[in-house]
């Protein structure tokens, strides 16, 4: 079976965030499964497809908000608003229609399309109808739409949020009726999307790599807690809001907090032990250095990579309850509370007395009920392809 995987950003082999982790780890599955997987995509700028001879890329382009001009960031309102897309859409649309036909043309014949999420075929909506379809939901994001509307700062803010949130909703209702087969990242999203039952979706447990990832035994710990996350995307941003301005203030003064990753300008605190890094070569390395990973979701929908790789590596963790969304199985070493001072008290108590796991089991797993998920949605995806009634 020959798939043409549709998405926004070509893997580049980065790694970089956890959509291009989901990404590397789904088309994975399919290939082991079997199926043979083209992609096609936009690339970053100066980042060459990872897999040029399975990726057709339509062009490189920069589609983060908060490195945009103030230019940049109005056309695409302006552009959005009169062509009736969203605005994670109307970035895409640098090329026409014909050129992404007559790309899709290039890539041979091929059973069906793979629609990994719904910035990509929302873009190009109506070009994806010829063949049947599955449709791969990270989030879902008419909801993130709304609760980033509701933590807004500005009416303008939030007149956008809302308004993605409504065109989300409708392409979101019409991707997965279209679809054969839907896939999801956590449970409760299959309903969220009104695709609970067996024959229309399945979760995909997800891991951040094809093995089990090692860490140094014993660990150099320089710091109590560590965080690492791409903070400038809106549901990072509420919970790391939440997280300094609710738990923070509860711990002691000397707990020392280091957290790195791209930050939205202005953000501060005032307690003396937390410190912004920025970027930072090795993600795993730093969160090794934590004693323990603080998973701090409190917003959004989807799963939370940055929880996978933590079981994975084995480490401690103090957890909300919307961290451990699509996660099956939680370790022995993670605490879960919503609760602000609970949350600070078990990460004092945490870093002293550090408890690593073995997150192999964990890693097997997931890759596991991975792989089973994928085979029964490629199991249906080949029965329309053959005309046998599903």
């Amino acid at each position: 079976m020959h798939l043409l995987f549709a998405t926004s950003i070509v893997p580049d082999g980065a790694l970089a965030s956890g959509y291009e982790i989901a990404n590397a780890a789904i088309i994975d599955a399919l290939r082991r499964a079997g199926a043979r997987v083209t992609v096609i995509g936009f690339s970053w700028p100066g980042k060459p497809a990872v897999d040029p001879e399975n990726t057709i890329v339509l062009g490189a382009i920069d589609v983060r908000t908060e490195s945009a001009s103030r230019r940049q960031k109005l056309a695409w309102v302006a552009k959005a608003i009169f062509s009736g897309l969203t605005f994670a859409s109307v970035k895409l649309r640098v090329v026409s229609d014909a050129d992404v036909r007559a790309a899709i043309e290039r890539a041979g014949p091929f059973d069906g399309y793979v629609l990994n999420s719904v910035q990509f075929a929302g873009a190009f909506d109506g070009l994806f109808g010829d063949r049947p379809s599955i449709f791969v939901a990270h989030n879902v994001e008419h909801r993130s739409a709304a609760e980033n509307a509701a933590a807004a700062g500005g009416a303008l803010q939030r007149w956008l949020f809302r308004r993605e949130a409504r065109l989300l909703e409708g392409m979101e209702e019409r991707l997965c009726r279209t679809a054969r087969f839907v896939f999801t990242l956590a449970e409760e999203d299959r309903a969220a999307l009104g695709v609970a039952s067996g024959d229309r979706s399945a979760v995909l447990p997800l891991v951040t790599r094809v093995e089990a990832p090692t860490k140094q035994d014993p660990r150099h710990i320089d710091c109590d807690a560590a965080l690492i996350g791409t903070w400038t995307w809106q549901p990072n941003r509420i919970g790391l809001d939440w997280f300094l301005t609710k738990v923070v203030p509860h711990l002691r003064p000397d707990f020392r907090i280091r957290i790195a990753g791209s930050m939205p300008s202005g953000m501060t605190s005032a307690h003396p032990g937390v410190q912004f890094v920025g970027r930072v070569p090795d993600a795993q390395a730093f969160v090794c250095g934590g004693a323990v990973v603080p998973l701090i979701s409190t917003a959004g929908s989807g799963v939370q990579l940055k929880t996978i790789e933590t079981f994975e590596l084995g480490l401690p963790s103090v957890a909300t309850s919307r961290s451990l969304r699509g996660i099956g199985h939680r370790p022995q070493n993670c605490v879960v509370t919503d609760d602000p001072v609970a949350f600070a008290a078990a990460l004092e108590a945490a870093a002293a007395d550090v408890r690593d796991v073995d997150g192999s089991a964990f890693h097997r797993r997931q890759v596991r009920a991975l792989d089973v998920a994928i085979g029964l949605g490629l199991e249906k995806l080949g029965a329309v392809r053959r005309g046998v009634a599903a």
